[in-house]
Formats: C-alpha cells, sequence, structure tokens
C-alpha cells in the first residue's frame, strides 16, 4: 500500500494505492534539496552577490524614477521576503527616490486589494506607490520596437519611462516559455495585449521547442528576451520554491544571466524520466496556481508527456475561481469538435491570435492525446463542456479511468506537483 498526497487547494487529496497498482510516482528533487539557509539569508545573500551586475544600491544612485515589477496574485513569489529587501536596497541607493511597484498581470484580471494585501503585507499596501498593470489600458502603453517574431513590442509606459526597472519572480518550468522568471516579468506580465497575442500565436505554441524545460531554439523565449532586453530590465531578484511555497534558493542580477543560474540549479532537480502509463495523475501544485483550469492546463502538459496515447490523465485543481476568463471557456464550449477548433487555431498566423487561444491550443492538443478527467470545485456541466469528464472526488476519478479503459491492470502513473517537474520520456510530442 502506497498513500500520495496531491496538493488541492490551501490543502491535499490522498489516496492509498495497492501494492504494485503504481508504475512510478514522478516528483522533483526539490523536495529532497537542502536549503543552505533560511528565506531571508537565501534572499539577502542573492542581493549581496548579484550574478553579472552591480549591487542593486549601486544601480539606484543617481536613479529618482525607480519601478520594481512584482507578479500578480496568481503567482505564488514570496513577495513578503523579497519586496522590503528591495526596497531598503534601492532606498540605500538613493533615498529620495521615487518607487513603484508594477503589478505585472499580463492579460490576467487585476488583483484586489485583499489579493495585494496577502501578497506584501499591509505596510507595503499602505505605503507604497502601487499600480496594477492592464494590457488594455492604452494610456499607458507605449511601442518599443518589433520583436524578432514580427509582433509589435508594447509594454507598460511606468516601466518604460523608468530611470530604473528591477522585477522580482520565480523561476519553475513552465509548459512552452521553457521556465518562468526572469525576462518573462516583461512579456507578458507589463506588456500589452497585441504584444502577447503575438507572442504566443498558434505557430509558436505548436513549435516543437516551445515545450516545458526548453529554452535554446524557443521561439516565444527569443521574444521574450528582446523585450527584457528593449525595455532596459536591469536586475532581478527570483526565487524557486518548494512543495510549500518556501524558498530554497534564490538569485540576483543581470536579468539574463541571474535567470540562467536560477534555471541551471532548477534543471538539475527537476528532470524526471517516465515510461508512459495507461492512467496519469497530477495537480497544479495547490494554490494559488490552481484556482482555475485556464492555470490547470500546465499541470496538465506534465501529465501529457507521460501518458500513452488513448489513455486517461486525472487531473486535480479546485478551481474555485471558475474556468479563469470566458474566451478560453467559449473557445472551447463552443465548438464540439474539438479537431475543428484546433484548425481554426493553426489556420491563424501571429497577428490574427486571439486572447488566450495559447492555452485552449494546448489543452486541445492533450483532449487529442488522451482523456482528461477533472476533479474540482467546478460544475460537473461546465467541466463536460470543456471538453472534459468532472469527478467529485479523487477515488471517482481512479476508479472511472480505470473503467474508461477496460484493463484488467492498467498501468498508473502519480505527478503529485505536475509544475514542479520537466518529465523526459521515451516518446516526444
Amino acid at each position: 500500500m502506497k498513500k500520495i498526497f496531491f496538493p488541492y487547494g490551501k490543502g491535499h487529496l490522498e489516496y492509498t494505492f495497492d501494492d504494485g497498482e503504481l508504475s512510478a510516482v514522478l516528483t522533483s528533487s526539490i523536495e529532497e534539496y537542502i536549503p543552505e539557509a533560511d528565506a531571508d539569508e537565501l534572499v539577502e545573500r542573492a542581493l549581496r552577490e548579484p550574478v553579472g551586475s552591480a549591487s542593486l544600491s549601486e544601480l539606484a544612485r543617481g536613479k529618482n524614477n525607480v519601478v520594481i515589477i512584482a507578479s500578480d496574485h496568481t503567482r505564488p513569489v514570496p513577495s513578503k521576503v523579497i519586496m522590503p529587501k528591495m526596497l531598503r536596497e534601492i532606498r540605500r541607493g538613493n533615498p529620495d527616490a521615487d518607487i513603484t511597484i508594477l503589478i505585472a498581470t499580463g492579460c490576467h484580471r487585476g488583483s484586489t486589494k485583499a489579493e495585494l494585501v496577502d501578497k506584501f503585507g499591509e505596510e507595503i499596501v499602505g505605503n507604497e506607490n502601487i499600480y496594477i498593470h492592464n494590457c488594455d489600458e492604452s494610456e499607458k502603453i507605449v511601442n518599443i520596437g518589433v520583436l524578432p517574431s514580427g509582433g509589435e513590442c508594447e509594454i507598460n509606459k511606468i516601466a518604460y519611462e523608468a530611470d530604473l526597472l528591477v522585477a522580482e519572480g520565480f523561476i519553475e518550468p513552465h509548459f512552452f516559455a521553457g521556465f518562468s522568471g526572469g525576462r518573462k516579468s516583461i512579456l507578458p506580465g507589463i506588456a500589452g495585449r497585441t504584444t502577447v497575442l503575438a507572442n504566443h500565436c498558434s505557430e509558436f505554441i505548436a513549435h516543437p521547442r516551445s515545450r516545458t524545460g526548453m529554452l535554446d531554439g524557443n521561439p516565444i523565449h527569443r521574444d521574450m528576451l528582446w523585450a527584457a532586453k528593449q525595455s532596459k530590465l536591469a536586475f532581478i531578484v527570483n526565487v524557486v520554491l518548494d512543495s510549500e511555497k518556501e524558498p530554497i534558493y534564490a538569485v540576483a542580477g543581470d536579468f539574463e544571466a541571474a535567470h540562467k543560474k536560477g534555471t541551471d540549479f532548477i534543471s538539475g532537480l527537476c528532470a524526471v524520466s517516465a515510461e508512459p502509463a495507461d492512467i496519469v495523475i497530477s495537480t497544479n501544485g495547490g494554490y494559488p496556481l490552481d484556482q482555475n483550469v485556464y492555470q490547470a492546463v500546465k499541470g496538465m502538459t506534465a501529465a501529457e508527456a507521460a501518458v500513452k496515447d488513448g489513455g486517461v490523465i486525472v487531473m486535480i485543481a479546485s478551481s474555485v475561481d471558475g474556468t479563469g476568463g470566458d474566451h478560453f471557456y467559449h473557445q472551447l464550449a463552443d465548438e464540439a469538435d474539438i479537431s475543428k477548433t484546433m484548425a481554426l487555431f493553426l489556420s491563424r498566423n501571429r497577428c490574427e491570435t486571439v486572447p488566450d487561444q495559447w492555452e485552449s491550443q494546448i489543452l486541445l492538443r492533450i483532449l487529442s492525446k488522451a482523456s482528461v478527467i477533472y476533479v474540482s470545485e467546478m460544475p460537473g456541466e461546465t467541466v463536460r463542456a470543456m471538453h472534459m469528464i468532472p469527478a467529485a472526488s479523487l477515488s471517482d476519478a481512479i476508479s472511472l479511468a480505470k473503467n474508461m479503459l477496460a484493463k484488467e491492470k492498467p498501468s498508473i502513473t502519480a505527478i503529485p506537483d505536475g509544475i514542479s517537474v520537466i518529465v523526459n520520456s521515451d516518446r516526444q510530442y
């Protein structure tokens, strides 16, 4: 018997597998890694020993208009640890600096005050100047050139007009950008919708290098790097988190060099090998990343790389915030034939991309390979409309998966945290 705990919202679901029932449990080595210090000291060390850059306090000297890009409520960045130290270092270099914290929402909804307080604490929210990026706020968007892909590069004017532009963030495997963190603070973080749409076009999403853990040859990453350089992103503080969302590693410095150091570190911990299984169970790592179906597609891609053709994915994501967007929902729900929707997406060039198309495209790619049983707080009819099968519990989902396959002993792989692993199998998808 083997009991596995699967993160779900702010808690977990558990299931006890019979002896021999599990073919594999895919977990990163992050949980085995012993941090060299606690979170505060890790960030302090990173700031004291920046990679490829002068210190943040040195960079701040003579810079009166400083902008710190911070992630929004959908990302588990430990801003209560990072932000006070960044503010301190900037003011050490220039006590009179005018500092704006710019919330990088990408194309997400804006963070509420309660979510900002939860993220930063009352003191920072009450005393610092915070501006929430809106990708459609035309008066706050400025064109800074043309991306390598040919799309227009538009970013938030507040960032572009800064004397010093810096960012906080975290690094994890990302299902089409290779890794999060670093340059993603700019694109999609504070980019205009037109730029995000061009970067997330169907051609790039379908590209074989636009996958988890891949940076070399990744066209999405190439655009993001260009945007960050053109925006003059000068300094980052990024962390790597364990399953409890606690920092185990931190890097600071030049946005490209520090990010590479961080991705090199996490690559050594997150790569796992898998033989394709009949049933693969995955999660989105619990709160805050499993708040909606849109975000949960990330965890499904880990299962996609580990499941057999015609197999079943059991996806566990609380989805208390719903589908994640009307565009995303209707792109899936309004057409019964998923092959027609995929053909429509692939027919569009990068300037014709519509909002959330990329997420729908990836989910359709997954559904073309395997059935998906979705364990969540979502109404069953909503899940069905999105071409997935609802289940009220993990136990029900596993029983249903076994019945669907009609095999005496289907192989089962468990991925307790689908966004923390880079799954390598004997097949390329």
